[in-house]
Protein backbone atom coordinates (compact mmCIF):
# COMPACT_ATOMS: atom_id res chain seq x y z
CA UNK A 1 0.00 0.00 0.00
CA UNK A 2 2.84 2.32 0.84
CA UNK A 3 4.04 1.82 -2.83
CA UNK A 4 0.32 2.64 -4.20
CA UNK A 5 0.32 5.75 -2.35
CA UNK A 6 3.51 7.05 -3.30
CA UNK A 7 2.94 6.69 -7.10
CA UNK A 8 -0.32 8.18 -6.81
CA UNK A 9 1.02 11.04 -4.99
CA UNK A 10 3.53 11.64 -7.45
CA UNK A 11 1.52 11.60 -10.39
CA UNK A 12 -0.49 14.08 -8.05
CA UNK A 13 2.30 16.33 -7.98
CA UNK A 14 3.39 15.86 -11.84
CA UNK A 15 0.43 16.95 -12.90
CA UNK A 16 -0.25 20.13 -10.61
CA UNK A 17 3.47 21.45 -11.58
CA UNK A 18 2.60 20.75 -15.09
CA UNK A 19 -1.14 22.08 -15.05
CA UNK A 20 0.63 25.16 -13.01
CA UNK A 21 3.50 25.63 -15.40
CA UNK A 22 1.10 25.39 -18.66
CA UNK A 23 -1.08 28.20 -17.06
CA UNK A 24 1.51 30.73 -16.14
CA UNK A 25 3.31 30.70 -18.78
CA UNK A 26 0.80 31.97 -20.93
CA UNK A 27 1.17 34.50 -18.77
CA UNK A 28 4.86 35.04 -19.13
CA UNK A 29 5.86 37.65 -21.18
CA UNK A 30 8.21 36.77 -24.10
CA UNK A 31 10.93 38.77 -22.94
CA UNK A 32 12.54 40.32 -20.27
CA UNK A 33 9.84 42.46 -18.42
CA UNK A 34 11.76 45.62 -18.43
CA UNK A 35 12.46 45.51 -21.97
CA UNK A 36 10.44 47.71 -24.58
CA UNK A 37 10.59 46.80 -29.00
CA UNK A 38 10.18 48.77 -31.67
CA UNK A 39 7.63 46.50 -32.96
CA UNK A 40 4.81 46.02 -30.24
CA UNK A 41 1.08 44.82 -31.48
CA UNK A 42 -1.67 44.33 -29.84
CA UNK A 43 -2.90 40.40 -29.54
CA UNK A 44 -5.51 40.96 -31.68
CA UNK A 45 -3.18 42.82 -34.26
CA UNK A 46 -0.60 40.29 -33.94
CA UNK A 47 -3.39 37.52 -34.97
CA UNK A 48 -4.34 39.20 -37.75
CA UNK A 49 -1.19 39.10 -39.61
CA UNK A 50 0.13 35.52 -37.73
CA UNK A 51 -1.13 32.40 -39.31
CA UNK A 52 -2.16 30.11 -36.59
CA UNK A 53 0.86 28.59 -35.68
CA UNK A 54 3.32 31.58 -36.06
CA UNK A 55 1.18 32.87 -33.60
CA UNK A 56 1.41 30.10 -31.30
CA UNK A 57 5.05 29.93 -31.82
CA UNK A 58 6.01 33.55 -31.78
CA UNK A 59 3.41 34.79 -29.54
CA UNK A 60 2.56 32.29 -26.75
CA UNK A 61 6.57 30.70 -26.59
CA UNK A 62 5.18 27.10 -28.64
CA UNK A 63 7.41 25.12 -30.55
CA UNK A 64 6.52 23.02 -33.57
CA UNK A 65 6.66 19.44 -34.09
CA UNK A 66 10.11 18.41 -35.16
CA UNK A 67 10.24 17.65 -38.80
CA UNK A 68 8.03 19.35 -39.53
CA UNK A 69 9.71 22.72 -41.35
CA UNK A 70 10.51 23.02 -44.97
CA UNK A 71 13.12 25.34 -43.70
CA UNK A 72 15.38 22.74 -41.77
CA UNK A 73 16.11 21.38 -45.50
CA UNK A 74 16.59 24.85 -46.93
CA UNK A 75 20.31 24.71 -49.04
CA UNK A 76 20.01 28.24 -51.26
CA UNK A 77 21.87 31.07 -50.04
CA UNK A 78 19.99 34.12 -48.19
CA UNK A 79 18.75 35.43 -45.10
CA UNK A 80 15.94 33.97 -42.42
CA UNK A 81 13.85 36.88 -41.24
CA UNK A 82 11.64 36.82 -37.94
CA UNK A 83 8.17 35.85 -39.76
CA UNK A 84 6.45 38.95 -37.70
CA UNK A 85 8.11 41.65 -38.28
CA UNK A 86 10.56 40.87 -41.20
CA UNK A 87 14.16 41.55 -39.41
CA UNK A 88 16.66 39.36 -40.68
CA UNK A 89 17.84 36.99 -37.64
CA UNK A 90 19.92 34.16 -39.01
CA UNK A 91 22.00 33.94 -42.22
CA UNK A 92 22.58 30.63 -44.49
CA UNK A 93 26.04 31.38 -43.94
CA UNK A 94 25.67 30.08 -40.43
CA UNK A 95 22.94 27.32 -41.04
CA UNK A 96 24.07 23.66 -40.22
CA UNK A 97 22.23 20.39 -40.10
CA UNK A 98 21.91 19.08 -36.66
CA UNK A 99 19.28 16.13 -37.49
CA UNK A 100 17.21 17.59 -34.45
CA UNK A 101 14.12 18.71 -36.96
CA UNK A 102 14.52 22.07 -36.57
CA UNK A 103 16.67 24.59 -38.50
CA UNK A 104 19.84 25.34 -36.56
CA UNK A 105 22.41 28.13 -36.80
CA UNK A 106 25.92 28.69 -35.14
CA UNK A 107 25.44 32.24 -34.92
CA UNK A 108 22.35 34.56 -35.56
CA UNK A 109 23.08 38.23 -37.35
CA UNK A 110 24.81 41.10 -35.16
CA UNK A 111 22.23 42.23 -32.69
CA UNK A 112 18.93 40.89 -34.24
CA UNK A 113 18.42 38.51 -31.34
CA UNK A 114 18.08 38.76 -27.32
CA UNK A 115 17.98 35.77 -24.54
CA UNK A 116 16.26 34.94 -21.67
CA UNK A 117 16.28 32.25 -19.24
CA UNK A 118 13.34 29.85 -19.53
CA UNK A 119 12.46 27.38 -16.77
CA UNK A 120 9.50 25.69 -18.24
CA UNK A 121 9.34 21.68 -18.63
CA UNK A 122 11.69 21.12 -15.21
CA UNK A 123 14.36 22.46 -17.12
CA UNK A 124 16.53 25.53 -17.61
CA UNK A 125 17.25 26.45 -21.37
CA UNK A 126 17.52 30.11 -23.17
CA UNK A 127 14.67 31.43 -25.54
CA UNK A 128 16.11 32.82 -28.08
CA UNK A 129 13.51 36.06 -29.36
CA UNK A 130 13.64 38.73 -31.78
CA UNK A 131 15.19 42.13 -30.69
CA UNK A 132 12.62 44.24 -33.19
CA UNK A 133 9.41 42.73 -31.99
CA UNK A 134 10.50 39.94 -29.01
CA UNK A 135 9.13 37.23 -31.09
CA UNK A 136 10.01 33.87 -29.76
CA UNK A 137 12.10 32.27 -31.87
CA UNK A 138 13.19 28.63 -30.55
CA UNK A 139 16.27 28.25 -27.82
CA UNK A 140 20.06 27.86 -28.07
CA UNK A 141 21.95 25.34 -26.54
CA UNK A 142 25.74 24.63 -25.97
CA UNK A 143 26.28 21.67 -28.06
CA UNK A 144 26.91 23.15 -31.64
CA UNK A 145 29.65 23.36 -34.23
CA UNK A 146 32.69 25.65 -34.24
CA UNK A 147 33.34 28.50 -34.22
CA UNK A 148 30.79 29.36 -31.75
CA UNK A 149 30.30 26.11 -30.36
CA UNK A 150 26.55 26.95 -29.80
CA UNK A 151 23.38 25.78 -31.50
CA UNK A 152 20.48 28.11 -32.17
CA UNK A 153 17.69 25.82 -32.72
CA UNK A 154 14.72 27.85 -34.51
CA UNK A 155 11.17 27.38 -35.07
CA UNK A 156 10.91 27.23 -39.08
CA UNK A 157 7.36 28.84 -38.83
CA UNK A 158 8.85 31.68 -36.77
CA UNK A 159 10.85 32.47 -39.65
CA UNK A 160 10.43 33.98 -43.32
CA UNK A 161 13.43 32.06 -45.94
CA UNK A 162 14.63 35.52 -47.91
CA UNK A 163 17.00 34.09 -51.06
CA UNK A 164 20.52 35.91 -51.69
Amino acid sequence: MKKRHFLQVSIGMIGTSLFSQHFSRQNTTIAAPNQSFEVTKTKAEWKKILIPAQYYVLREQGTERAGTSLLDKEERKGKYACAACNLPVFSSTTKFHSGTGWPSFYAPIEGAVGTTIDNSFFMTRIEVHCNRCGGHLGHVFPDGPKPTGKRYCINGVALKFIPA
